[in-house]
């Protein structure tokens, strides 16, 4: 067996960008130095944004009375197959106590953390979904205060539509703020927050650097690259589909790769024919993005076998993973690396982007290898407690003080013997 690249990338995304972590680096010294000061200059110099950092009820009221009612409708349906989706997630989370050895019980809960912070982003294009995605998903797993910004549009502020997704999935706090200051007002508690446990949300590369800087006092989703997608498909496939599958992901921006994996020559050649007359009839801009991700970033990969094509999709990882092939089934049990699956000619990564429910805030880069997308699991912490009585205690202290003393911890093996003393009746 043998894979024949019939498209290669000609340039990888650069792992590291030194002049964007010194940029990100001053401006959260600076505004860990100065607080509100500093982040409302960013936001004026930045975004020319010069009105109110947090939005007033009333604002926010405006804003979403502006919202035209079929787009509400959209937005309520989005969100409401989120939320369902989220709560069935939820439903999976059990708490359990055990009598691991006589007398000693041990037990774990489910805690939401107490704030969050998300990040909504809002440049060339006007991110609803993920409003809807990471408010959602942070409420249904019980976060008692999420703070949400994104960022603003000069004279306008945060556009109404984000705003009615923001209010609608109820954030606390809303404000007008995007980029590093976004995040760092978040992981400060400025402008009358609580500072954030944990912040979520896509964005661009200096909100995943200040994101990734503020790792470890504050809990993130997940360190995000560029947005990615591969498809799998065979004989049985539609090649106008799998060609307007891979450009709708590369229209998010020309560093986002797109791979196409399948076992049919004749597909693949249909495919890479079709794929420049399909870039040339989007609007400019998103023509421009699409047409330098394909050039650049793209990749197109005949396999042997369906087993061959699974082996390769699963060392790329993808964050998105599309399977147009028989036997869905096969691919659903054997398929083990991806962000989030989409089985079948009839869904695609478009509805997991706005609509259809699972989150779309998804490990890239590769990172699928080792963890999943956004969740409510991302926002609760699985904790553990035990107690035991005066047998197991005994127990326990004369076998923790030997294996303590072993190891040289002899403070520890004190603490241990100290449980063997005579307790007061």
């Amino acid at each position: 067996m043998a894979i024949t690249y019939l498209k290669s990338a000609d340039a990888r995304p650069a792992t590291e960008n030194k002049d964007i972590r010194d940029i990100v680096a001053i401006m959260l010294a600076n505004i860990a130095r100065e607080g509100e000061a500093a982040a409302r200059d960013y936001a004026r110099k930045l975004d020319g944004w010069t009105g109110e950092i947090v939005l007033s009820e009333e604002a926010r009221r405006a804003a979403c009375a502006r919202v035209p009612e079929d787009l509400k409708a959209d937005i309520r349906f989005a969100q409401a197959n989120i939320q369902r989706f989220a709560e069935a997630q939820k439903a999976t989370m059990g708490e359990c106590e055990v009598e691991v050895m006589p007398g000693l019980i041990a037990g774990q809960k489910q805690i939401p953390v107490s704030s969050a912070g998300c990040y909504v982003p809002g440049g060339r294009y006007s991110h609803i979904a993920s409003a809807l995605m990471t408010i959602t998903t942070a409420k249904v797993a019980g976060v008692p205060h999420i703070t949400a910004v994104s960022p603003t549009r000069a004279e306008i502020g945060i556009p109404d539509a984000i705003v009615f997704a923001m209010d609608l999935c109820g954030a606390d706090l809303i404000l007008n703020l995007g980029g590093v200051q976004g995040i760092a007002a978040m992981a400060r508690g400025l402008f009358g927050g609580r500072p954030a446990d944990i912040l979520v949300g896509p964005g661009n590369s200096y909100v995943a650097e200040a994101k990734r800087m503020l790792f470890g006092e504050i809990g993130i989703d997940m360190f995000a690259g560029p947005t990615d997608s591969l498809v799998v498909a065979d004989h049985t496939a539609s090649a106008e589909t799998v060609a307007w599958d891979l450009i709708s992901q590369a229209e998010h921006g020309a560093d986002s790769p797109v791979w196409l994996v399948t076992t049919d020559r004749a597909l693949a050649e249909d495919v890479m024919a079709r794929v420049p007359s399909v870039i040339d009839s989007l609007p400019a801009p998103n023509a421009g993005a699409a047409r330098t991700a394909w050039a650049e970033r793209a990749e197109v990969i005949l396999c042997d076998t369906r087993e061959e094509a699974a082996r390769v999709a699963d060392r790329y990882a993808p964050e998105h993973l599309q399977v147009q092939a028989e036997g869905l089934e096969w691919w659903l049990g054997r398929l083990t690396a991806y962000g989030s699956l989409f089985l079948g000619d009839g869904t695609t990564v478009a509805f997991g982007d706005k609509t259809s429910g699972p989150n779309h805030v998804l490990p890239t880069s590769g990172a699928a290898r080792y963890t999943g997308g956004l969740s409510v699991h991302k926002f609760t912490k699985t904790v553990t407690w035990q107690r035991c009585n005066a047998a197991a205690s005994h127990e326990l202290a004369l076998r923790t003080a030997r294996i303590s003393r072993v190891e040289g911890m002899e403070g520890h093996a004190r603490a241990a013997e100290l449980r063997l003393r005579p307790r007061p009746a």
